[in-house]
């Protein structure tokens, strides 16, 4: 996710550049800020410039693949011009492969604990990215509706973006097809799912879709 800082001088990235690094050549967290220093020759007080403990660095690094997901799709010049649906499919699209250049690194992190739920933890500050871009394409397309009963509830479509979002997450950590081509199965059917939910016309799709989980499921 980010490259290691050619240059002497110490940033944010350079720091979570090590941390990665070094938990998968430990396969371990590091057990004190001070001996993770001293085998990455960095200060404490540098450490400590950016990050106030091991768990806000790694809050920090799901923060940073939102972040460059984001400024990828935004290299586009055509997305501002993409239908909602398009616009989400991209953005899944290309957090997933962000997530597959750190494979290594994204499960070892969210396999750390036996508790799914702490590992989860780690994913408050994307929780409120996901949420806070699946609003606004809501908003978006709020904007063209005059009667309120036919705008959609951002709240709840935000909500079940997330959902959404942890199922995938799940999918693509179980996925070994080549070049997890499955998952993106899995992001296409399930975008298309959930806008037909929100379109009133889900029935087909929902059928589709739920025979592609239960196939997968249940081979």
């Amino acid at each position: 996710m980010v490259a290691k800082s050619k240059a002497s001088k110490v940033t944010e990235d350079s720091i979570i550049s090590m941390y990665m690094d070094y938990v998968l050549e430990h396969e371990s967290v590091p057990k004190s800020i001070y001996k993770f220093c001293k085998q990455n020759k960095l200060s404490e007080a540098d450490f400590y410039r950016f990050f106030g403990s091991v768990e806000s660095l790694q809050k920090e690094i799901w923060n940073k693949f939102y972040t460059n997901t984001e400024a990828l799709i935004l290299k586009n010049e055509a997305y501002n011009n993409f239908s909602n649906k398009d616009k989400m499919l991209t953005f899944f699209y290309t957090f997933f492969e962000m997530l597959t250049l750190n494979r290594s690194y994204v499960l070892f992190a969210l396999k750390e604990h036996n508790s799914p739920l702490k590992n989860l933890g780690q994913l408050k500050g994307l929780r409120k990215h996901v949420k806070s871009f699946a609003a606004e394409l809501i908003n978006d397309a709020n904007a063209n509706k005059n009667l309120k009963i036919t705008k959609y509830n951002p709240q709840v479509f935000s909500e079940g973006a997330w959902l959404q979002f942890l199922f995938l997450l799940k999918f693509w950590m179980d996925d070994t097809s080549p070049g997890f081509e499955k998952t993106d199965v899995a992001i296409e059917k399930s975008i298309h799912t959930v806008f037909d939910i929100f379109d009133n016309t889900p029935l087909e799709n929902i059928l589709d879709f739920g025979k592609f989980l239960y196939k997968e499921t249940f081979p």
